[in-house]
């Protein structure tokens, strides 16, 4: 399984800079206390702290090296036998992006949904092919594949504004392509990858040019998961000292296109009451979401019924189209609507 948002520790060579960075700061302050008093010292420390925690932040987000050689080698969609193309997607601030393209076959492919693919927070597309090959044959979807800079043998270090430009950057190019229909554009993002997309359909300019969204399995904001994930104190540091904020729950009130929400209820990482906080903040008129009792963080896409969800929700999205989507069978009624209280 493809490791997702916060399950990683700190590698042994980003570990071992940190500690090298705090025994600097603690020589530093011990020299301003003999020389300069406490006063001092304190305020140099409550500095020290708090921007080792504002550029450490990347540290612990963003994985593009594990699992190890995450970086040199990337499964392709051949060895899934999914016939593909190899892409480098250039992006107005000169990075190249590493991405596939997964299509139909011809006759096909210019009349069906085309999904766009943003994984989690670690290693690269390739490892996210099982799921891939499942959108392709259940969905009979095109996939464009994309890896964020900085991962796989995509140029630049990611940064929230960083995977920004990466997302918009990606669907400039889909508007280059004659193969495919651009009014059935997908974005889906799995973990942190479903914060890009939130980032991309409350765009009023983006958002309008996208048929709908899929997110699986995010979270409410950057803020909100480090109070879960380490420490409740966090919520006293404010928000300016976050490097990394993905704020989605503030995003998606602003996002009209329909959007389908998939929660793995079993999910031990990110809580399920995050997908539904952002269900019931959400501001589009045509919203879904998709609960899966025993779905975990990474393997909520090998639960019973979630093609077949994904699928209903399509269908439903699809306006006149020249070749509409094959109807589920009406017994497909997976989600629900939850209630307001």
């Amino acid at each position: 399984m493809s490791p997702e948002l916060g399950e990683l520790p700190i590698s042994f060579p980003r570990l071992r800079s940190v500690c090298v960075a705090l025994l600097a700061g603690c020589l530093v302050c011990a020299a301003c206390y003999y020389y300069y008093g406490g006063f001092f010292t304190f305020s140099l420390i409550v500095t020290i702290v708090l921007l080792f925690f504002y550029y450490t932040q990347d540290i612990v987000l963003y994985h593009p090296d594990i699992p190890a050689n995450s970086r040199i080698y990337v499964v392709t969609p051949k060895m899934h036998n999914l016939p593909h193309e190899t892409l480098n997607i250039h992006t107005p601030d000169k990075v190249i992006l590493h991405a596939f393209w997964v299509s139909q076959p011809k006759e096909r492919s210019q009349s069906v949904p085309t999904f766009v693919y943003f994984h989690g927070n670690a290693g690269n597309m390739g490892h996210r092919m099982q799921n891939v090959w499942g959108i392709f044959n259940h969905l009979h979807c095109n996939i464009l594949m994309v890896d964020y800079r900085g991962y796989g043998f995509s140029t630049g270090v990611p940064s929230e504004r960083g995977l920004a430009i990466d997302a918009r950057a990606v669907i400039d190019y889909l508007y280059t392509r004659n193969d495919l229909d651009h009014s059935k554009i997908v974005l889906f993002g799995r973990s942190l990858g479903g914060a890009v997309v939130i980032d991309v359909a409350a765009d009023s300019i983006y958002g309008q040019k996208i048929m709908c969204a899929i997110v699986e399995n995010t979270f409410t904001s950057i803020p909100d998961m480090a109070i879960e994930l380490i420490n409740p104190a966090l919520n006293l540091i404010p928000r300016c000292y976050f490097k990394n904020k993905y704020l989605s729950s503030f995003k998606i009130g602003k996002c009209a296109a329909p959007i389908l929400f998939i929660s793995g209820l079993a999910d031990n990482l990110v809580p399920p009451r995050m997908m539904r906080t952002l269900y019931m903040k959400c501001g589009s008129e045509q919203k879904r979401i998709l609960e899966f009792i025993g779905g975990a963080h990474n393997d909520t896409w090998i639960m019973d019924g979630y093609y077949q969800g994904i699928l209903q929700f399509l269908f439903e999205c699809q306006s006149c189209s020249a070749t509409p989507l094959e109807k589920p069978p009406e017994k497909s009624n997976v989600w629900h609507e939850i209630q307001d209280v």
